[in-house]
């Protein structure tokens, strides 16, 4: 479905004002302290406003936006830290059984992750950490049973709906299996960002039921919503400690004046709002290309390094330039640059995206 600019605009002010009232800064640490990784009001509430069901066609009970609403949201989540598993469910996990499923799958499994009663998430990529079909290390035998580890899987102690991408015989394919399943295990790892809790799954002769007859290709098409999603919220999350920055600079007096005046600082400030304006361009790029198979690719590309680097850059020079608070637990500069640097490597790090981007422009 598509929608109209303003409408666009009013989607974006609907989770703005949500999220400003439940997601405040106090919130988020709140959260991120009690373990599950995501507040059960707060995600109902997204629920109810359409944004967990927000790529879910309507006949399954979503909303049917596409990407450009997508990252519309993402870039509301990512200013204001917010720790669910919004990039996990409601966006990798729905866009990967809407490119791989039957509609037998989609009728099954869609409408819980359209109200948020379900939470998805989806195992893809081993150790290394490739998000690339050779970086798959479970396997799936004849009978459907899986074998192998899965690691970096986003919200995976919550999740409910578990897809996970195996080779058989015939190339990668995606499965499902139950949280109670026999031989399967869950591990939570130690993170960086406390806001995006990860986890390590390992299969042990783990039955499983096979999503749809679709390849790597279908992995690759959620991958790419994912990637812009997530560079949705890089820039949404790098304007927002610019801004708190930028409010600091103005308010902070040094020598008799507000530290703003000072030129170097006037210079580092024009540096990283450059850097924040060309990272919103390349997500927004990204979402408006994503349904155009010639440039889907280097679009999405360009938007996972660009974004992710921009954001790290723009955490780390705000830091510097808050002085010494800006390194204290009290102070939430340091909250944004751990989300930064958990983005710079999550569903690809910048040398792979770059890659890419190059094959994709016949380099």
């Amino acid at each position: 479905m598509t929608i109209s600019v303003a409408e666009r605009a009013e989607l974006r002010s609907a989770v703005r004002d949500l999220l400003h009232d439940r997601c405040t800064e106090a919130d988020v640490r709140r959260i991120i302290a009690s373990g599950d990784g995501y507040d059960r009001t707060l995600w109902a509430g997204l629920a109810a406003q359409g944004v967990v069901g927000l790529l879910v066609d309507p006949e399954y009970g979503g909303v049917g936006l596409g990407a450009p609403e997508l990252v519309a949201v993402a870039e509301e989540t990512g200013a204001a830290l917010l720790p669910a598993p919004f990039l996990s469910s409601a966006v990798l996990t729905v866009a990967l059984i809407r490119a791989a499923g039957t509609e037998s799958d989609r009728q099954r499994l869609l409408p819980a992750l359209a109200d948020g009663t379900a939470i998805g998430t989806v195992a893809l990529t081993g150790p290394r950490g490739s998000w690339t079909a050779d970086g798959v290390d479970v396997r799936a035998d004849d009978d459907g049973k899986l074998t192998g580890t899965a690691h970096y899987v986003t919200h995976g102690q919550i999740a409910d709906t578990i897809l996970v991408t195996a080779h058989t015989g015939d190339g990668p394919a995606v499965f499902q299996v139950a949280p109670e399943a026999p031989g399967f295990t869950r591990t939570p790892a130690t993170v960086f960002d406390p806001t995006t809790p990860l986890s390590t799954y390992t299969f042990t002769g783990t039955p499983a039921r096979r999503i749809g007859t679709a390849g790597w290709d279908a992995v690759q098409q959620a991958l790419d919503l994912g990637v812009i999603a997530l560079a949705g919220e890089q820039a949404g999350g790098a304007r927002r400690i610019f801004d708190i920055t930028v409010d600091y600079l103005k308010t902070r007096i040094q020598f008799g004046r507000p530290i703003g005046s000072f030129q170097a600082l006037k210079h580092m400030a024009a540096d990283l709002l450059l850097q924040v304006e060309s990272a919103t361009s390349a997500a927004r790029h990204a979402a408006d290309r994503f349904d155009d198979d010639q440039d889907r690719a280097g679009a999405t590309a360009l938007a996972g390094f660009a974004c992710a680097e921009a954001y790290v850059d723009t955490a780390m020079q705000a830091i510097q330039m808050h002085g010494g608070i800006g390194f204290t637990w009290e102070h939430p500069a340091h909250l944004y640059l751990r989300r930064a640097r958990t983005g710079l490597h999550l569903f690809g790090d910048s040398g792979s995206h770059r890659e890419r981007y190059l094959l994709s422009k016949g380099a």
